[in-house]
């Protein structure tokens, strides 16, 4: 009872406390009610009011009127609306306050950077892309082209998972059988954004693709232009910012392939079927001696799991930055480091970047600087994900029963046996122990400027731009094999060392002027850049220490030095640019650019071109008969021009003689005399590749800048691309077939995105989306000889009048299902065409009806490339939590599959855990009867070039998913810190595909071969947790 009395005593006390707490609080209340105005002063719906500091707030009635508690004494009031400038308000112990919002000037003053100059988004005519860097950034990447993928339309992003491997990029499609990739400018300088540049500092990213926006690159622009701006010190006290990510990653997927046990039944099987005795690994009774190792009692090998983990990686960044009003700086230093998903693969960045800026009077100037150390650990020559599932799981890793040294496996590694296991599989683990290989990186990239401002109109600005450094790669092999029947290899010392360099110096002069309703901006200029690369490498056989990466050098090695040489890059390239801006009130605009380029790199004749572009605009929304209040801006633009691409080395217009091969002469025998031949054919009409640009668009805004829209329509054609010319070697060709400007290629499209924001209460949101297509047609590939209109690569034919490299392939017909549907496949005269097979073989069409199946059959079957490209992002925020979410999809594209085409071959392979192979009582499949390939109709399933390895590739992927809480200020001032904000996040959580491999988003083995899935590095999971904060 007392205990009771006591209990109950306590909830009084506790409740009369939490009374005086709330009439406390009550009484320190005060009611603020008003209405919120616009420019016109009428009331304004949807406004956010807040009570900063807090996330206390509402949103106003129809008639812009508000009531919101606030506390009494000093507190503020925020008002914010989308297409307004947010505006403070202090409460002073005021009950009634009305609040006037001014127009978002800012909003609609943005700018965009196009080359040497900045202009206001409204007044751009050109096709760019501005990609919000925080969307960026939240993509753990090691290059700037992997963290756009699915932000900007008309850019095709193809990433590769492996560690500090770069992605690759195409903008509005495949102008080039040679080279695809985009000109990247970063803080005016001329360079690579390779995995060397640290992400965390960019400031901005600009995609410029069409003409008008990237002619003033001229020649270097025919893929389109990536500028990017990194970041710079602002006005005020010093500030020191800190970033940290950890994350792990893990392969979403591996292939299901049989264990030992199943692999031994199937295997058995399939050997019985065949009329065969099974090898010995699979026999029910196990061999005895050194080979016992290789059975399926003894040995269960998940090659995939032996060389696979869970990767990691980390991300640091430190930044120090500041100023005044006459002079800003910036010092950031980064390292992020990541251990891949594949035993042996490592990626480590080191940088520091000082960014500062001055000025005295009328001249500004400054400096922009980066350090990169870089090193990437990998086994050379050979791909896991193309290996590993095939390898037999009878096979073990390593063992000592496996030690041979006359049939060089001093190490004991596992390999096939042509009696026992016979598989012609990699062993990859063996190679990460057998070689040593090693890439190191040093780079200096920066620019040094000063601007004079010559009139209040006019100013000059030279800009001098650096990319230097030092590349070198080692590659040690110590003695052993790693494959069945591999020839003997002696152990060597290999290091290839490079020196680049590119010099910039630019002189531009900007003008703007500005008379009534006229204005009249823009640049001209003259630029001169050297690119120097100086190649030397050397090899040495029978190494006789390894004293690790560092220490061994070409002298540890003794024997025959195999090879050595040096390689000269060195060209020039001046030009002359000018871009006019004209704009009559604020309505009508006009674009005039032109670039006029001079390149060493090509024959006296072809040396020099002028790349010019025209585009004009019209803001049909300042027109009286379309003002309405509801539309913002609306821009009508169009736009055509000339672009140029140079894929060429220094020398490649020039012949080339070599002095072998040498000749015995003389009665004796003992004279030797050196002859020469021609190792390349003399090409001095060799010149650019030209791409022509058409481009339409609309850019606009609705409700207040509360919706944005843009849309355009291209089509481009790129001519005098270069491809192979098929030379006779009777004719002087030793040295493959030269290229000549002879082919043209075309690209269309349309390309969509559009934003919503939404402020309207404490619960803030966006959503942005976009979508391209693409298609591309070869045009003409010059005279290939005897009529040919077409360029041939492995399943893939280019021809003209169709798309590059889509699939060339015999049409399969289902299977066989009894040796009377063998016999009555017949063509139209009554020829059996696949005699050979028997029921459970592939029936393929025979297309020409010449009663066989061969090349002549082949037909077009479908295309890498995807119909359509998609992305979206979704942010959203309340009080201090925050929400990223990004979506990419992908649909239309076919892929060859190219690991599943070597597993279901049933040759010296492992197989599928979920085949299901045909026989007479399991007809309803499409996996061929299992048998071995010494029968024919089992070899003639296997044709490379069939539709039976073709698999539609569409996906739709969850890209990244993002929470974060800012902590609070109240709590972060007590530590004297700024901000700070903490968050988890998840890239590649989950792929919606039907593509039965590991990663529908292929890379391909080259532009005629993109969608070959030749065991592609997938796309990693990545588990994020950071910590970012200021001080």
């Amino acid at each position: 009872m007392k205990r009771k009395l006591l209990r109950t005593a306590k909830v009084i006390w506790m409740l009369s406390l939490l009374l005086i707490s709330f009439t406390q609080a009550w009484a320190q209340q005060r009611t603020v009610t008003g209405k919120v105005t616009g420019e016109n002063n009428e009331g304004l719906p949807g406004v956010t009011i807040v009570v900063k500091g807090t996330s206390t707030g509402t949103t106003t009635g129809t008639s812009g009127e508000f009531t919101v508690d606030v506390p009494s004494g000093t507190s503020t009031l925020t008002a914010s609306f989308i297409g307004y400038a947010t505006q403070d308000v202090p409460v002073n112990n005021q009950s009634v306050i009305n609040i006037r919002l001014a127009p978002d000037t800012k909003a609609l003053e943005e700018v965009v950077v196009i080359g040497y100059q900045t202009v206001r988004k409204q007044d751009l005519t050109g096709a760019a892309s501005v990609i919000n860097p925080e969307a960026a950034t939240k993509v753990t990447t090691n290059t700037v082209a992997e963290a756009i993928q699915g932000l900007a339309p008309g850019v095709t992003v193809r990433n590769t998972g492996r560690p500090g491997a770069g992605a690759s990029i195409d903008i509005r499609g495949v102008a080039s059988f040679t080279n695809t990739s985009p000109l990247y400018v970063i803080d005016g300088m001329i360079a690579d954004a390779s995995p060397t540049l640290n992400t965390d500092d960019i400031e901005s990213i600009q995609i410029l693709k069409d003409a008008s926006a990237a002619a003033i690159y001229g020649s270097r622009a025919g893929n389109g232009v990536v500028i990017i701006t990194t970041k710079k010190g602002k006005e005020g006290p010093a500030k020191i910012g800190v970033s940290v990510k950890h994350g792990l990653q893990q392969l979403p997927k591996l292939w299901d392939v049989m264990n030992a046990e199943e692999f031994a039944a199937t295997q058995r099987l399939q050997y019985e079927n065949s009329g065969a005795t099974p090898p010995a690994s699979v026999s029910l009774t196990p061999p005895t001696g050194p080979g016992s190792i290789r059975h399926y009692t003894v040995t269960n090998t998940d090659w995939q799991k032996e060389a696979t983990q869970l990767g990691s990686l980390a991300d640091y960044n430190v930044t120090l930055s500041g100023g005044s009003q006459n002079s800003s700086y910036l010092i950031s230093g980064s390292y992020f480091t990541n251990e891949g998903v594949v035993i042996g693969n490592s990626f480590d960045r080191a940088s520091l970047r000082v960014n500062t800026q001055g000025s005295k009077g009328r001249i500004t100037f400054g400096e922009n600087l980066v350090l990169t150390h870089s090193w990437e650990e990998r086994p050379l020559l050979v791909n896991p994900f193309y290996d590993m599932p095939q390898l037999l799981p009878v096979i073990p890793v390593q063992s000592p029963s496996l030690v041979d040294v006359n049939a060089n496996n001093p190490g004991g590694w596992g390999l096939g046996d042509p009696v026992t296991a016979p598989s012609y599989a990699w062993n990859y683990i063996a190679m990460t122990k057998l070689f040593n290989t090693t890439h190191k990186y040093s780079r200096l990239v920066g620019n040094a400027f000063v601007d004079v401002k010559l009139f209040d109109w006019l100013s000059y600005k030279f800009n001098a731009g650096l990319d230097g450094g030092f590349d070198f790669n080692q590659n040690i092999r110590t003695p052993g094999n790693w494959v069945l029947g591999q020839a003997f290899e002696a152990s060597h010392v290999y290091q290839n060392r490079q020196n680049f360099y590119t010099l910039l110096f630019e002189h531009t002069l900007n003008f703007n002027k500005v008379f009534n309703r006229h204005n009249l901006n823009g640049v001209v200029g003259y630029t001169q850049q050297r690119t120097n690369r100086d190649i030397i490498e050397a090899r040495r056989n029978d190494l006789q220490n390894f004293g690790g990466q560092d220490l061994t050098t070409i002298s540890s090695a003794i024997g025959d030095q195999t090879s050595e040489g040096r390689v000269l890059d060195d060209y020039r390239l001046n030009g002359a640019l000018g871009r006019i801006n004209y704009t009559y009130d604020d309505k009508y605009l006009l674009t005039l650019t032109g670039r006029y380029d001079e390149d060493s790199r090509f024959g006296a004749d072809y040396r020099s071109k002028f790349f010019p572009s025209v585009a004009v605009g019209w803001r049909i929304s300042q027109e009286d008969f379309l003002r309405q209040d509801w539309l913002s801006d609306l821009k009508l633009r169009a736009s055509y021009g000339q672009l140029g691409i140079a894929t060429v080395g220094s020398w490649d217009y020039i012949g080339v003689i070599n002095n072998n091969p040498r000749v015995v002469f003389g009665a004796d025998n003992q004279t030797i005399a050196v002859g020469a031949y021609q190792a390349r054919l003399t090409n001095p009409d060799l010149r650019w590749e030209t791409r022509t640009s058409k481009n339409v668009g609309f850019d606009a805004a609705f409700l207040n800048n509360k919706i944005l829209a843009s849309a355009e329509y291209y089509h481009s054609l790129s001519e005098d691309v270069l491809v192979q010319l098929p030379v006779a070697y009777y004719l002087g060709n030793l040295g493959g077939d030269p290229f000549v400007n002879a082919a043209s290629i075309s690209n269309r499209g349309v390309e969509f995105s559009a934003t919503y924001r939404s402020s309207e209460n404490p619960f803030k949101w966006d959503i942005t989306a976009n979508f391209t297509t693409i298609k591309n047609r070869v045009e003409d590939l010059g005279n290939q000889g005897e009529g040919i209109n077409y360029l041939q690569v492995g399943a893939t034919r280019s021809q003209i009048g169709r798309g590059i490299g889509e699939w060339f392939v015999v049409e399969t017909d289902g299977l066989f299902q009894s040796e009377e549907e063998v016999l009555n496949h017949k063509n139209s005269q009554g020829t059996v065409i696949q005699p050979f097979s028997k029921p459970g073989d592939v029936r393929f069409k025979d297309l020409n009806d010449d009663g066989q199946i061969n090349d002549e059959d082949r037909t077009f079957k479908g295309s890498p490339w995807p119909k359509l490209q998609t992305g979206a992002q979704f942010n959203a925020s309340y009080g201090g939590f925050n929400f990223n979410l990004q979506l990419i999809g992908v649909f239309g594209q076919t892929v060859f599959n190219d690991v599943r085409r070597i597993l279901d071959s049933y040759v010296n392979t492992n197989f599928r855990s979920d085949i299901n192979p045909w026989t007479p009582t399991n007809t309803n499949t499409s996996d061929p009867r299992l048998a071995r390939n010494t029968e024919l109709g089992v070899e003639f399933n296997n044709r490379y070039a069939s539709d039976r390895w073709l698999e539609k590739a569409g996906y739709v992927r969850v890209r990244n998913v993002e929470i974060g809480y800012n902590l609070p200020k109240t709590f972060l001032s007590r530590m004297h810190i700024n901000n700070a904000r903490i968050y988890i996040s998840g890239q590649n959580l989950l792929t919606i595909t039907k593509y039965k491999g590991l990663d529908p988003d292929v890379t391909g083995v080259g532009i005629l071969e993109r969608g070959v899935d030749a065991g592609n590095w997938p796309a990693s999971r990545v588990y994020s947790v950071g910590l970012n904060f200021e001080f």
